[in-house]
């Protein structure tokens, strides 16, 4: 009679190996090692990873539920989606950073002035009867939705953008440009949540769907905050990367 402990770690085993499979060959479709075409058969993969045939079975499991590749029988397993790349190491708009990738749009769902909650008016460095612009954008990439944008600004900066083109053009830019001022730096954090039934309907995707939660302050030039955003990005169609340097001396 087999040891029930045994069989438990070898389940173990095989799960683990396929993470890492499946870790490996969504990094090669997110740098378009395959375009969107097939992925290497069963055989080559399981040479090439050292993983048993299971283990890149179920790896290739993982990755259709992502939404990443379409097994076909017969045919094999071909790439049918691609994240793109969004750095964290450069202030820069949606349309500057993913525009190799295709048009970026925006549906503008709120442009107008309101009295912001206390929380956003302290970040912004403003008196908390003080108004702000409030923007709401759906964007998106190509034919699909991409994220959920709401911004508040600091009303000298974002009244003029109420008559310039949000439709197709970066707040970023239009702050500069009708401002005169260029931007400095923004304070960014990441977390990623479960989409809400409203969110999700928006982004076109599941309830409950992980998505990626953006919290962006940025500032002027001369560091005064002006732009405080929320934003909810899918997290099936965007890969946050950033290039680290280590500095000073080592602890």
């Amino acid at each position: 009679m087999s040891d029930p402990r045994t069989a438990r770690g070898a389940w173990r085993l095989r799960a683990d190996r396929a993470r890492q499979v499946a870790d490996v060959v969504r990094q090669q479709i997110a740098d378009g090692v395959f375009g969107t075409g097939l992925l290497p058969d069963e055989r080559t993969l399981v040479a090439e990873h050292g993983a048993s045939r299971n283990a890149v079975r179920e790896a290739l499991r993982l990755l259709s539920a992502e939404g990443l590749v379409v097994r076909n029988r017969g045919v094999g397993t071909r790439v049918v989606a691609r994240k793109y790349e969004h750095g964290l190491d450069r202030l820069a708009g949606l349309a500057e950073a993913l525009h190799e990738h295709g048009p970026i749009s925006n549906e503008v769902r709120a442009a107008h002035r309101i009295r912001p909650p206390d929380a956003v008016a302290a970040r912004l460095g403003l008196a908390a009867e003080q108004p702000v612009v409030y923007l709401e954008r759906l964007r998106w990439l190509g034919d699909r939705p991409l994220s959920l944008d709401l911004t508040y600004l600091a009303e000298d900066i974002g009244a003029p953008l109420l008559s310039e083109d949000l439709e197709n053009r970066d707040v970023f830019a239009l702050i500069e440009e009708t401002s005169g001022m260029p931007l400095g730096s923004a304070e960014v954090s990441v977390q990623s949540v479960n989409a809400d039934a409203e969110t999700a309907a928006v982004l076109g995707v599941a309830e409950g769907a992980a998505v990626f939660a953006i919290d962006r302050l940025t500032r002027l030039a001369d560091n005064r905050p002006v732009d405080l955003e929320s934003i909810r990005i899918r997290g099936d169609r965007i890969t946050l990367r950033s290039v680290l340097r280590r500095t000073g001396e080592r602890a």
